[in-house]
């Protein structure tokens, strides 16, 4: 008993010391971690249920065999996950949405929840935050059929609409936003993600990076549309001084940078103190530097803090981040990690473009915030700014209604169907 109660003791001094050395909050986490691995809580983070997962080798989906009557609205599915206030992704999709309603079309939004969330939760949620859309909301793993056209929005979406529109004819598309597989490091995840590419849907690639690696990756040819932003919200209201920078806080999306822009703006305080440092977004996460947290911001309140700042960090490590143009257009400059990724869909002159580093991130921001002519320089941002997201919406929406409305090869096109010659949409057209 007494060998017992001595390592007890002694494990409770080193518990003591360990805490002294590296802080209650990081024994915390470190105790935290060790369940989360004990319990394989991991296994939740897979996007799919495991009867979702689609084999693109194995697949066969029925397509319609004629085209559908053009004295009814075209009925158009859309598959994806259930929605977060804010979220620039699936704000993007329903702008899509939204157009192809303005037309006079019926939509149906599908929500694939793999943790089998309360769906009427989620499409309040929806009319809140997207009170324009007008779409029913259904849930996908009930079925997706009863619609001409589905359009997927995300890889596992892919999966989803694979899986659960089973024997129904319809026509499948697949809206990209960006190169899902590279969310991931080489494995299980980005094989899957990138097999998705595979399933026979017509490609809809947002912007020439998503294309090229599209044909380059996975030998598929898309269409293409342009990046927009919404400067109905996003423009110039400040012409006057501006101080700080800002910095969205996205801890755990490694993809946005967010370690980087924490390190680079505790060096960038070390040398400009007196630059206020605003962030905005995500919480919990540990500073050692004096910031401003505005936590979840609005795109008016959003609108508002760019119109206050010099310089904004807009991280993206695959498709350029809508971020950058919607701190153009409210004047503020935003640095960006330099990529070939990155440029492909951003030419603005007032961007600017470092080194994806610490010191590379922080010297970019110094530069910026002491450049003179300050005030014409957010002039120029802004005025330079793509204008909308009016054109690309109405690009996805005429490559929809083409597609709903081309019927196999040799079947008569309407004259408005905008996409000649007619293709049927079959498996070994886009890279089966």
């Amino acid at each position: 008993m007494t060998g017992r109660r001595t390592h007890r003791v002694e494990d409770l001094a080193a518990l003591v010391a360990r805490a002294r050395r590296q802080g209650i909050r990081e024994l915390g986490q470190r105790g935290v971690n060790r369940l989360y691995r004990a319990m394989d809580v991991g296994q939740l983070e897979f996007p799919l249920l495991p009867g979702d997962v689609m084999d693109s080798r194995r697949l066969q989906l029925p397509v319609p065999d004629a085209t559908p009557p053009t004295d009814r609205p075209a009925r158009v599915g859309w598959v994806c996950t259930p929605p977060a206030a804010g979220s620039g992704g699936h704000t993007t999709l329903i702008r899509m949405i939204i157009e192809v309603e303005r037309q006079g079309h019926e939509c149906v939004l599908f929500l694939y929840d793999r943790h089998g969330g309360d769906i009427r939760r989620q499409e309040r949620t929806i009319r809140e935050h997207w009170p324009e859309l007008r779409a029913t909301v259904q849930n996908a793993s009930a079925g997706i059929r009863g619609v001409d056209a589905c359009v997927a929005s995300g890889w596992q979406t892919a999966h989803a609409l694979a899986s659960h529109s089973g024997g129904a004819a319809m026509r499948r598309l697949y809206f990209i936003q960006d190169y899902e597989p590279y969310f991931y490091p080489r494995g299980s995840l980005y094989a899957l993600a990138e097999d998705s590419y595979r399933f026979g849907f017509r490609p809809l690639a947002l912007g020439h990076m998503v294309a090229e690696l599209l044909r380059s990756e996975v030998g598929v040819e898309p269409d293409v549309v342009e990046f927009g932003c919404d400067t109905s919200v996003y423009s110039l209201t400040n012409a006057g001084d501006r101080a700080g920078v800002v910095f969205y806080e996205k801890p755990g999306n490694d993809r946005r940078g967010f370690v980087l822009g924490r390190l680079a703006l505790e060096e960038f305080h070390r040398t400009h103190p007196d630059q206020p440092i605003h962030l905005y977004g995500g919480a919990g996460s540990h500073w050692t530097i004096p910031v401003i947290r505005h936590g979840r911001l609005t795109p008016a309140e959003l609108n508002r803090l760019y119109n206050q700042t010099v310089a904004g960090i807009a991280m993206s490590f695959t498709n350029i981040s809508l971020v950058a143009e919607e701190m153009l257009a409210a004047g503020t400059i935003p640095i960006i990690n330099d990529a070939a990724t990155a440029r492909a869909d951003l030419a603005h002159s007032e961007a600017v473009w470092a080194l994806p580093t610490p010191s590379g991130i922080a010297e970019a921001l110094a530069a910026t915030v002491s450049a003179p002519g300050q005030r014409e320089r957010a002039k120029r941002a802004a005025a330079g700014a793509r204008a909308g997201w009016d054109a690309t919406a109405q690009n996805v929406a005429a490559l929809i209604l083409a597609e709903i409305y081309t019927g196999p090869l040799g079947d008569p096109v309407p004259e408005d169907a905008q996409r000649e010659p007619p293709l049927a949409v079959r498996s070994e057209q886009y890279g089966r």
